[in-house]
């Protein structure tokens, strides 16, 4: 331990154990999962707070030999047992990228797009920009580089093939490959009938391909085949949804897959009874009318949903007349 501490502190880096963690140091191989908590302080009299993953509901999860955009956090965190509390503090060589790191997560804890915070985390380059990060704090920051103590406390340790990890953090090999069998899971938890969980899953496989087709020429044929992968998921997700009463997300998504694709029965079938269900009879009308077309064989269905959006429009007509002639009579 005296000789690990004396590393760091060549490097720049001096580290304060708070609480000691249990058993014996983990081997902190390549693809190895750190889960923990951590306040980041500035170096002053005050040592004010700038994060702490603790108010956001979630710690934070690592995987070692990613190429984290922060390498002193990889660097501090194997020094860490599990249970561990200890503070570090890192020279300003160490945190230039924070104010940038920073900014991704505080954006992905406001439930933004967790690629969209990792592409803006791109580089020195971007840190001797003149737009502002959105944080007033961060700005400061970026504009005064200084020491910074990260306080840690690690919560789990996991090591590689032990876990699934976040499509966020997959490789675009890893992505392909996991894509299949969380769509699986998805159908598994869908028959089980835990719909909402069974969404999640179609919602992590689709923003796997859609992760991969960011980087495909729109209309390619790598990106028409990736979007053709993505379009039986977003229908599942689809279905999910129509189940949990979300209409209007499966009307938005429904019409998004029939821009692309006008002859997809499953996307007119969905988008009918989501109009039906907001009331849109003529909408609702017109799509069943469509899948009729594209399909005959799924007359039956189509006029059992027919017949029930007319049952449901009778009823609603009678108890707005009640409604109405409760108003006016009084």
């Amino acid at each position: 331990m005296a000789d690990q501490i004396e590393k760091l502190r060549a490097d720049g880096i001096q580290k304060r154990l708070v609480q000691e963690g249990r058993g014996s140091l983990p081997d902190y191989q390549d693809g190895t999962k750190a889960t923990f908590h951590y306040r980041t302080l500035l170096c002053n009299p005050d040592q004010q707070v700038l994060d702490d993953s603790r108010t956001r509901g979630k710690p934070m999860e690592l995987i070692i030999g990613k190429k984290f955009k922060l390498p002193v956090w990889e660097t501090i965190l194997q020094t860490m047992k599990e249970g561990e509390v200890a503070e570090f503090l890192c020279d300003t060589k160490h945190v230039v990228l924070y104010p940038m790191v920073s900014k991704s997560l505080r954006n992905i804890a406001a439930g933004k797009d967790p690629l969209e915070g990792q592409r803006h985390c791109c580089g020195i380059a971007q840190m001797h920009e003149h737009h502002s990060l959105g944080y007033p704090d961060l700005d400061e920051l970026q504009k005064n580089p200084q020491p910074l103590i990260f306080a840690v406390e690690m919560l789990k340790v996991e090591s590689p093939g032990t876990y699934r990890q976040d499509p966020w953090a997959m490789s675009d090999e890893e992505k392909m490959k996991a894509v299949p069998l969380i769509h699986q899971e998805g159908n598994e938890l869908y028959k089980e009938g835990k719909v909402q969980e069974a969404a999640a899953k179609y919602y992590d496989a689709i923003a796997c391909l859609k992760n991969l087709q960011m980087k495909e020429q729109p209309g390619s044929p790598d990106w028409i085949q990736l979007d053709q992968q993505i379009t039986p998921l977003l229908l599942n997700y689809c279905q999910c949804k129509l189940l949990n009463q979300e209409y209007y997300e499966v009307l938005d998504h429904c019409s998004s897959i029939l821009n692309k694709y006008e002859d997809n029965v499953k996307a007119y079938f969905k988008r009918a009874k989501a109009h039906a269900a907001v009331w849109n009879a003529a909408e609702a009308q017109a799509d069943f009318a469509k899948v009729l077309q594209l399909d005959p064989s799924l007359g039956p269905v189509v006029t059992r949903e027919l017949r029930s959006l007319e049952a449901r429009l009778r009823q609603k007509d009678n108890e707005d007349k009640i409604r109405f002639k409760g108003i006016f009579s009084q």
